[in-house]
């Protein structure tokens, strides 16, 4: 199961600072760098990248144990937030917040991992805007109110729509759109929430505009020779 290769020897000089760091210091950043340490493996694997180094079984087992990872955190996550909230603990916020960037990252990569990335770009641009109109009509209900605070979303979600025929086009606007959005969560100050606002939102956003200039599948794909 354990292989002895670079990423091994790697992983472990990671974890022999992390305990030294901890043992000289006694600052958390040692937690980082034990989770780096303990996570570079399957990152590497999930990623594509260094393939001889990782087998089959081996991301099989990762996959699997992932999920299985994720739900875990997601739950105990939730019901802390659930019971901190009843408690009218501020502190409640934070874990809602940890909860959305964390399903929102693994939504954005099983869509990007897929290679087809202008697809990808017009799937995410889509949701991004559906997501955001969804806090909206949480926030004021079905109204007047949601609807003019709304319709910057339906203009993102129109932008998704067309990027399919006019990809370059569309990518510029969502990269100037997404640097004006980003002043404006962070111009009056950076806090938890804006901070989590700016990178569930505006990252997806950026990596969606970027991914607009490359080739479709279909462009990068081989043509035919005829006989």
């Amino acid at each position: 199961m354990f292989r002895i290769d670079a990423i091994f020897w790697t992983a472990l000089g990671i974890l022999v600072v992390a305990i030294a760091l901890f043992a000289i210091t006694g600052e958390q950043m040692w937690l980082a760098l034990m989770l780096l340490s303990y996570l570079l493996r399957p990152t590497i694997a999930s990623l594509g990248f260094a393939k001889r180094m990782v087998d089959e079984r081996q991301m099989a087992i990762h996959y699997r144990s992932g999920n299985i990872a994720f739900a875990v955190i997601m739950i105990t996550t939730v019901i802390v937030a659930v019971v901190q909230n009843a408690n009218g603990d501020a502190n409640a916020e934070f874990y809602n917040i940890i909860i959305i960037v964390g399903i929102a990252t693994k939504a954005f990569f099983n869509v990007l991992l897929v290679k087809d990335y202008q697809k990808a770009s017009r799937t995410i641009i889509i949701a991004v805007g559906l997501m955001a109109l969804l806090f909206v009509v949480m926030s004021h209900g079905v109204s007047l109110e949601s609807l003019a605070e709304g319709s910057p979303w339906l203009t993102v979600i129109a932008l998704g729509l067309l990027a399919k025929k006019y990809p370059r086009v569309i990518g510029s606007i969502v990269f100037a759109a997404t640097t004006v959005l980003l002043f404006f969560i962070l111009g009056k100050g950076l806090t938890l929430g804006q901070g989590a606002t700016a990178l569930v939102i505006c990252g997806p956003l950026y990596t969606a505009g970027a991914c607009l200039f490359l080739p479709s599948r279909d462009e990068s794909a081989e043509p035919a020779v005829e006989v």
